[in-house]
């Protein structure tokens, strides 16, 4: 086991503890860097690979992609909801996977449930597609080909080498 694992991951912890604790006090301070430095070290048995970001610049852009996604799905359903809620046309599409690492799998199935409207389900066994079930479906290729477009390709920039 390794002194500092994830170094980054460790400064994030950090960082985030910080602005939950809303303190910059040196308790809160020396609290937040000791759970950096022990969440990581407990959990990396955990996580045999280390994780290799192959494109950082992509990472940025697809976190702000995923946070605007959400902000204006998060408006759609609720103008959904309010509008028109009998007439919704739920539906589950199989959305064929390119990615084929555990991270960025798990990455794209976390940011298509993270988007209101969407939700992964189910992960084939082969690892081949992913279920996700959408609020309202007129097109089942439209969804799959802009879950591909958005999520999916720059993922697999990001965490798989070309």
């Amino acid at each position: 086991m390794t002194r500092l694992p994830h170094p980054v991951l460790t400064l994030s912890l950090a960082l985030v503890w910080l602005l939950l604790a809303n303190s910059l006090a040196p308790g809160q301070v020396l609290l937040g860097v000791l759970l950096g430095w022990l969440i990581p070290r407990f959990t990396q048995r955990f996580s045999p690979d280390r994780i290799h970001i192959h494109a950082p610049l992509v990472l940025l852009r697809f976190v702000a992609l995923l946070f605007h996604d959400i902000l204006i799905a998060n408006l759609n359903v609720a103008w959904l909801i309010l509008r028109e809620p009998r007439q919704l046309t739920p539906a589950f599409v199989v959305v064929p996977l390119d990615l084929r690492s555990d991270l960025g799998i798990s990455a794209f199935a976390g940011a298509v449930s993270l988007t209101p409207g969407t939700v992964s389900s189910w992960l084939s066994p082969d690892r081949r597609s992913l279920v996700v079930h959408g609020l309202h479906v007129r097109n089942p290729d439209a969804l799959v080909a802009t879950l591909k477009r958005r999520y999916e390709i720059p993922l697999l920039k990001v965490f798989e080498p070309c």
